[in-house]
């Protein structure tokens, strides 16, 4: 099942030097495990709520390869480029797949709800 690597990155008003290399060396830590950025530090449209920073999202084929170019040791030597100069969060998380159904998430959830779980 895809699965994506989520950013919430602050940027600094102009990027350091290392964050350029960083951006430059990135997608070779990605290739080796299908990863592919889906939104790279476009504005964000703010609805609901606060959204200081930017946003980057990376799909991968699954969680195991985005736990596994996270760990690898090509990002890992490219990290502190980025993570020294701009402070963010960023997590792992499982996609659905096309047949996902909302309605029946909440039927489950409010089973278990029901029965104490």
């Amino acid at each position: 099942m895809t699965a994506y690597a989520l950013a919430h990155l602050r940027p600094q008003a102009k990027p350091h030097e290392e964050v350029y290399e960083y951006m430059e060396r990135i997608q070779a830590t990605l290739d080796p495990f299908g990863g592919l950025f889906v939104v790279h530090g476009a504005p964000v449209e703010v609805r609901e709520g606060e959204w200081p920073g930017a946003l980057v999202i990376i799909r991968f084929p699954s969680i195991e390869q985005a736990r596994e170019w996270y760990d690898s040791p090509a990002y890992q030597d490219i990290l502190r480029l980025r993570a020294d100069h701009i402070p963010g969060d960023l997590v792992l998380v499982d996609g659905v797949g096309p047949d996902h159904d909302s309605a029946a998430m909440a039927a489950r959830m409010r089973a278990m709800d029901a029965n104490g779980a």
